[in-house]
C-alpha cells in the first residue's frame, strides 16, 4: 500500500505541474513544448498510479497503458466516454515523440485541457475510492 500511496503523490504533483504550464498562454514554440513535455510525464504518472492501484486493490494486472485504461473501465472508474478519451490521449501521448512536426505539435496541445481534466478525474477517482477504503 504504501507503493500506492507514492504513486498516488508522484500522479497529484505531475498533475500540479501540468495544470501550472496550462495556465500560461502559449505564446511560443517553446511555452507549447514545455506543456507538451508536462503532458507525457503526467500520463505516465497516472497511469502508472492506475496499474498500482489495479493491482493492489482490484488484483488486476495492467501491463500497459490501454490495459490499465480498459481495467479501469470494467472496474468502474472510468466511464465508456472518459476510457474512450483516455485512450486517445494514449495515442496522443505516443506521438509526442513527433513534436518536430509543427501541426502535430499543435494538435496535440490543442487537446491539453480536456486531458487535463481526464487525468484529474481518474486520479479523483483512485484518491477517493482509496479513502472509502481507507487507505489514505
Amino acid at each position: 500500500m504504501d507503493r500506492l500511496k507514492q504513486r498516488l503523490a508522484v500522479a497529484k504533483q505531475a498533475i500540479a505541474s501540468f495544470a501550472e504550464a496550462l495556465q500560461q498562454p502559449a505564446a511560443s514554440r517553446i511555452e507549447r513544448d514545455a506543456a507538451i513535455q508536462r503532458f507525457e510525464y503526467t500520463v505516465e504518472a497516472v497511469w502508472k498510479l492506475a496499474q498500482r492501484y489495479l493491482e493492489v486493490v482490484e488484483g488486476l494486472p495492467a501491463g500497459s497503458p490501454k490495459a490499465a485504461i480498459r481495467a479501469c473501465r470494467e472496474t468502474g472508474l472510468f466511464t465508456e466516454k472518459e476510457a474512450i478519451g483516455a485512450l486517445e490521449m494514449v495515442d496522443d501521448r505516443n506521438l509526442t515523440a513527433h513534436t518536430y512536426n509543427e501541426r502535430l505539435a499543435q494538435q496535440i496541445y490543442d487537446h491539453l485541457l480536456r486531458y487535463l481534466a481526464l487525468v484529474q478525474t481518474w486520479v479523483g477517482q483512485v484518491e477517493g475510492r482509496l479513502s472509502r477504503q481507507g487507505g489514505t
